[in-house]
């Protein structure tokens, strides 16, 4: 099965990629910060959604991962 066809896959596979792109950002800002718009965009969104609700995001990735866990 794929991460679409799996709702738990699909969270972690989004909350992967919101913690990939705030890394990413975080190390080399001028890379997502000139793809705004477009198909591109999306990671600069979740590197935004990352750095301004990153305890919320954090929380979440615990709790996936003590849920994978059990």
């Amino acid at each position: 099965m794929t991460a679409i066809f799996n709702f738990e896959s699909l969270l972690i596979v989004i909350l992967l990629t919101i913690c990939t792109c705030t890394y990413v950002h975080r190390q080399f800002p001028a890379l997502l910060n000139r793809r705004k718009e477009g198909v591109l965009g999306v990671f600069w969104k979740c590197a935004r959604i990352g750095d301004r609700a990153s305890p919320y995001v954090s929380i979440c990735c615990v709790i996936m991962a003590v849920r994978i866990l059990l």
